[in-house]
């Protein structure tokens, strides 16, 4: 029985041509600015959002990590939603790497508004952190794939701009937002100090994400990302799958955010399902009725040859990405609507 996978868009494996791309990369040593391929991705990602340079990293958590810490210094704090990922999913690494503490804003599934970042700035006292860093994410995870649009974000910046606080975009599913609003990477380059994005989620490289930013701030980038460990040495073979993921895959993400909303729809129909989040991108998050358990439902899910992940005793995420056959979708679709559990 063939397997579907929807517990998330990191479990993508590289198509044919990228492998073949991979294989054909140039190499050199990183470390010493010499991996040919690893500096066309990086000059390619920046020329994408019209920014200066960008950095090669293992993955979403460095980059976003790297960017917290080049921005601001021990007793600084970050400003961001509750949901946010560099919150919920870093390790408090906010606090381990650069001393920094967190203000934590409830938004809308893990969106805030302008008013509220406002709101949150702390007055210049002695005995409280310095408001300095205020840190979107774009899709929102945790927030069922929710997207800020441009108006928004340039509604953020200029409160950010009125009191001195820097932008960062942990922007790890952006591109399955702008396939949504059509709106364009330069336009949101000119919006943040700083854009995380990660080529290993919906566009299929097997590992890695991209900081972006001024040449200034990449300089010092580059030298956290050495003392966090994570510079690298012929990495440009992994380079190469990011470079084929930027070139080919971005229009792809339509498609996974077209079948989560028809999940979405459809689940929204079914007898065992309580709500479902707005379905804006790729993830559908959506909350069971009692008594059915997540633990008990993905464990009927398996029974049927496809996996899934718990966000909560009775909730549930589905992630659609590029590994998903048009046969396998309509086997999911089948499956939710059975009555193959209750």
């Amino acid at each position: 029985m063939s397997t579907v996978n929807l517990i998330s868009d990191t479990v993508t494996k590289p198509s044919k041509p990228m492998l073949e791309a991979m294989f054909r990369a140039e190499v050199g040593d990183d470390v010493f600015g010499e991996d040919s391929t690893i500096n066309e991705l990086q000059n390619y990602a920046a020329s994408l959002f019209g920014m200066d340079a960008a950095l090669f990293c293992p993955s979403g958590t460095m980059t976003n990590q790297i960017a917290i810490n080049v921005h601001t210094r021990p007793l600084d704090e970050v400003i961001c939603d509750e949901y946010s990922h560099i919150y919920q999913y870093e390790v408090g690494g906010y606090s381990f790497n650069s001393g920094v503490g967190i203000n934590l804003i409830r938004g809308q599934n893990g969106k805030v508004t302008a008013q509220q970042v406002k709101e949150a700035i702390k007055p210049d006292y002695d005995w409280l952190p310095t408001s300095k860093l205020v840190v979107l994410e774009n899709t929102c995870n945790k927030g069922g794939g929710s997207y800020y649009r441009l108006d928004e974000i340039a509604q953020i910046k200029a409160v950010c701009d009125e009191n001195d606080l820097i932008l960062h975009l942990d922007g790890a599913r952006l591109f399955n937002a702008l396939v949504e609003t059509e709106e364009t990477t330069q336009a949101v380059g000119k919006l943040f100090a700083s854009i995380s994005i990660c080529l290993s989620k919906g566009l299929g490289a097997p590992v890695g994400s991209l900081l972006i930013g001024s040449a200034p701030f990449i300089k010092r980038a580059r030298k956290v990302r050495k003392a966090l460990g994570g510079g690298m040495r012929q990495a440009g073979y992994l380079a190469a799958a990011g470079l084929f993921a930027l070139k080919n895959n971005i229009p792809l993400l339509k498609i996974d955010n077209t079948r989560c909303k028809e999940l979405g729809e459809i689940l929204m129909h079914q007898e065992y399902v309580e709500s479902v989040r707005p379905v804006q991108s790729n993830i559908v998050i959506f909350d069971l009725k009692n008594p059915v358990t997540a633990n008990q439902y993905l464990e009927s899910l398996k029974d049927h040859g496809i996996l899934a992940s718990a966000f909560g005793p009775k909730t549930v995420r589905f992630v659609c990405h590029m590994d998903i056959s048009s046969e396998q979708f309509e086997k999911v679709k089948e499956v939710i609507t059975s009555r193959f559990v209750f």
